[in-house]
């Protein structure tokens, strides 16, 4: 794995950018390496999380005829619906079609998805024998399939287009496994880091070790870079979120030893010291958070990702979404190593002329 790591890095270095002077020639995949080591680009690079699914009419088609376990499991399927919004609207980069409860599942707690909405877990983790159920050895054997997509993903992208990995972080797959799949309300995983935090911090270790080995997988299967999603990492007060989720996801980053750019959304943080302290080359924002406030606290040497509100690409006539995204580009502009997307993930009900415009937009900004 030492080699795999090793390989990887020097990829990535050999991918970044072009010559001098030949910066109007960036492919997709050079602009989106070279904004996540904050160099030089022609424009900012784009994708946008949850871009494959939902929204558009060619993935609706095939859920019509799979389930979303079929979609996911099948390297053949998830290829598809990976390269799919690529397709249409010429992203810097597509993101593995998977689910951040594959690693709980490979651990030995398994997911469902509930018919009045959410999913559910095979058993709650409650205790400390609940705990001695989950099986950490031989995770990236469990999880080959995702592997296996990801090969065929990047033979269908060629060296034109970034591929982007990722998990859930340990915090945020605790509060699943814990709560026995979505709540209204996570509670579970706050009590059991204040109230026995032994028990919190075996539980945080084992989901650490998972993660980084699902991710090692990734990474040798051939994604260019990693996004960490710590998408409960604001129920934490800022008081906590180091020890609770911050600490983890730096080891996380430390045992992938840089083989690819590691990016790190943890919505609703603003823990800027802990997150910037995970030692990831970029730190995604969410839409509650404006991109001033992240400059003021985000050092230069750091990407920024992010964030336009989610919810105008369903509610909003194309020109608000144009005028939207110019207003964050303007913003942004002069920062190397910012990449837009949005502040959290495509609606279902987003609309097709607001996805055209926002795309026009980033493109065609000089």
């Amino acid at each position: 794995m030492q080699d795999v790591l090793a390989n990887a890095t020097n990829r990535a270095a050999r991918a970044v950018a072009p010559a001098d002077g030949e910066a109007a020639r960036l492919t997709p995949r050079q602009r989106m390496l070279a904004a996540l080591q904050c160099l030089p680009v022609d424009r900012p690079p784009f994708w946008l999380m949850r871009q494959a699914g939902r929204c558009l009419p060619e993935y609706r088609a095939l859920k019509e005829k799979h389930s979303f376990r079929e979609l996911i499991q099948n390297p053949e399927l998830a290829a598809e619906v990976t390269l799919q919004p690529v397709r249409r609207f010429n992203f810097d980069a597509a993101i593995l079609f998977s689910d951040i409860l594959v690693v709980p599942e490979a651990l030995g707690q398994g997911f469902r998805f509930r018919e009045t909405g959410g999913v559910e877990m095979d058993f709650i983790l409650r205790d400390r024998k609940d705990l001695q159920r989950l099986n950490n050895r031989d995770i990236p054997d469990r999880l080959q399939y995702v592997g296996d997509a990801i090969r065929r993903i990047k033979s269908a992208l060629g060296p034109r287009t970034a591929l982007l990995g990722f998990a859930g972080s340990p915090w945020t797959l605790a509060n699943f496994m814990l709560e026995g799949g979505s709540a209204r309300a996570h509670t579970r995983a706050l009590q059991l880091f204040r109230g026995d935090r032994a028990f919190f911090d075996s539980l945080a270790e084992e989901l650490t070790r998972a993660v980084t080995e699902y991710l090692k997988m990734q990474i040798a299967a051939g994604v260019d870079a990693i996004q960490i999603f710590d998408s409960l990492g604001g129920l934490l007060p800022a008081e906590d979120f180091e020890a609770a989720s911050g600490r983890w996801l730096g080891a996380i980053v430390a045992g992938l030893e840089r083989a690819v750019p590691v990016i790190v959304f943890a919505k609703g943080a603003r823990n800027w010291a802990s997150l910037i302290q995970t030692g990831a080359q970029a730190i995604g924002i969410d839409h509650e958070i404006t991109l001033g406030e992240a400059k003021e606290h985000i050092p230069v040497r750091v990407a920024i990702q992010g964030n336009l509100e989610p919810g105008l690409l369903a509610a909003a006539p194309p020109r608000v979404v144009a005028e939207r995204t110019a207003g964050l580009l303007e913003l942004m502009r002069g920062r190397d190593g910012y990449i837009f997307n949005l502040g959290h993930g495509v609606p279902p009900d987003a609309r097709m002329e607001n996805l055209e415009a926002l795309a026009a937009t980033v493109q065609n900004f000089a």
